[in-house]
């Protein structure tokens, strides 16, 4: 859809869709099963650490995804047993070698020194209060 927002590497930012695949995996297979999502993230321009810090982008992208994760489980009774967003830190991408970040955490690659971006102490918080800061 020409309408989706993308991110640096230029994929679809969607997350309506991630409602649906888990609507449509629990009809599939009779809500018989537990749905672990185990990678879900975006990449961002992120040049150096103090623009990695404000990282709006990416807690925007990890908010919009987990409500509707949330949305599966209470509309349509969706069995998830974990949500686990790509990555921790940034690391080496096997296309782009250390030119892309993923990471909650920013490396830097010359020092190993890792900082926080805001996108990880948001998703601290949305851990710790259990979703309950989603769309505040």
């Amino acid at each position: 859809n020409p309408n989706w927002k993308t991110n640096c590497m230029g994929w679809n930012i969607a997350p309506e869709g991630m409602k649906d695949m888990l609507l449509w995996i629990d009809q599939r297979y009779n809500q018989n099963i537990t749905i672990y999502i185990t990678e879900n993230g975006s990449c961002e321009d992120e040049p150096n650490v103090e623009t990695a810090r404000h990282d709006i982008k990416r807690q925007t992208y990890l908010e919009a995804y987990i409500q509707s994760v949330a949305e599966a489980i209470v509309e349509g009774g969706v069995k998830v047993g974990g949500y686990f967003a790509w990555s921790f830190m940034d690391n080496f991408e096997w296309q782009f070698g250390y030119q892309r970040r993923f990471g909650l955490y920013y490396v830097d690659f010359d020092t190993l020194e890792r900082t926080p971006k805001q996108s990880a102490l948001w998703y601290r918080d949305t851990i710790k209060m259990n979703g309950a800061n989603i769309g505040k």
